[in-house]
């Protein structure tokens, strides 16, 4: 699987949560490494998308969409700020 950056999650995340998040600073709950969402490991070859921390490989989002729902798992991450 190819990573691609955090930029390939942009419009995912904006019309989930109404906001531009690929600016906003993650904070990886395993190892504390801090990036912007734009900055993060990018998989889309998944039932989903998945992005990873480039630090340690910790999941830090997972973003799946089915019957026109997104499902989003937030629980990689320590904080997400704007």
């Amino acid at each position: 699987m190819t990573a691609l950056d955090g930029n390939a999650l942009g419009g995912l995340l904006l019309e989930v949560f109404g906001a531009e998040l690929t600016v906003a600073t993650a904070v990886c709950e395993g190892c504390g490494a801090s990036a912007a969402v734009a900055e993060l490991a990018v998989y889309l070859d998944a039932p989903g998308a998945v992005a990873r921390c480039r630090s340690c490989d910790n999941v830090l989002m997972v973003l799946v969409t089915r019957g026109g729902v997104t499902c989003v798992d937030l629980r990689g991450l320590a904080s997400l700020e704007s």
